[in-house]
């Protein structure tokens, strides 16, 4: 890592004393059937089983435990398409605090619900006409809350590497790890996390074909702006990659896989019929990677990030029973 990092591996260390105890360490699956179909040996990180179901839990504790106590008086404010709501909205009750989340209309009800019943006041917005971190900005300073982006927040890109720091713990040295990308937080604390133990390690980010924004990013060596996808993968539909992230990850990040939505579908099936787990659409891509032979040159020992599980049976069963 260069000084110059905004995170660093002793940042995703710091981040890991400060969850444990709080967030769970969660378990690693193994399936011949999967080691057979992609053709290595394959691990499978399950953050669809962290607290509120996704890998978010992580950098929002993270982030919010370390506010001052006459903020977490005054509350905080956030903008999320879901997981980052509900993660923020957690954090906030476990600290004593409050929090208002801008969320899009068209967010899955269950996740909308789910913050609610963590305590979060919910803010709604059309996701293809309105602009969510300003709204979020406009809250935060008219109530004086602290503002905690889905990703662009050095304490949440280093809680979020907490998940790839767990991994390596549980299963040793890995040639490859596969991890969904959206705003690029995950990815970005993954590949600072792994690169810090093994440089060898190559880190490949997955996206739907439709948000590729973080591919086109890196071929071009700049952000780009793609109008807002649409794709089944709602945690992923994202216009342009984080500052802050795509600052790290174009150093560390190796290459980026796109799927399909079928593709997508057909890892969501897999993981229900053959693995007894539950992932979104969004927390199946990286294994929808694997599965459908989007990464070149699989080497012997993969790791994949389920990012996480929230996804009501209605809408399970309207994916994957088309």
């Amino acid at each position: 890592m260069t000084s110059t990092s905004p995170v660093t591996l002793d940042d995703v260390r710091d981040a890991a004393a400060r969850l444990k105890g709080v967030a769970h360490r969660t378990p690693v699956l193994r399936s011949r059937t999967l080691d057979a179909r992609v053709g290595a040996e394959v691990f499978l990180k399950c953050e669809n089983q962290q607290r509120v179901g996704a890998f978010k839990f992580r950098g929002a504790y993270n982030a919010v435990s370390r506010l001052a106590p006459e903020q977490l008086a005054k509350g905080i404010a956030s903008f999320s398409s879901g997981n980052h709501a509900q993660a923020v909205a957690l954090a906030a009750r476990e600290l004593g605090s409050s929090a208002v989340i801008v969320m899009p209309e068209d967010t899955p009800a269950s996740k909308r619900a789910a913050a609610e019943g963590y305590g979060a006041e919910i803010v709604t917005y059309d996701r293809y006409t309105g602009d969510r971190e300003a709204i979020g900005a406009a809250l935060a300073a008219e109530r004086g809350l602290a503002l905690i982006p889905p990703y662009e927040h050095p304490h949440i890109i280093a809680g979020q590497g907490t998940a790839a720091l767990e991994l390596m713990e549980q299963v040793g040295e890995l040639d490859l790890l596969l991890v969904p990308v959206g705003g690029g937080g995950l990815i970005a604390g993954s590949a600072t996390a792994v690169k810090g133990l093994s440089r060898d390690v190559r880190v490949v980010g997955v996206e739907p074909e439709a948000g590729d924004d973080t591919r086109r990013s890196l071929a071009a060596g700049h952000r780009v702006r793609i109008p807002v996808p649409r794709t089944i993968a709602d945690g992923q539909a994202i216009e342009i990659p984080g500052e802050l992230t795509f600052s790290v990850n174009r150093r560390l990040v190796d290459d980026i896989a796109l799927v399909s939505d079928d593709d997508i579908r057909d890892a969501m099936r897999f993981a229900f019929e053959r693995l007894k787990t539950v992932v979104e659409p969004s927390g199946a891509t990286a294994l929808a990677a694997a599965l459908s032979g989007r990464v070149d040159r699989v080497p012997p020992r993969v790791g994949v990030i389920l990012s996480g599980g929230n996804v009501d049976a209605r809408r399970f069963a309207e994916i994957c029973g088309t």
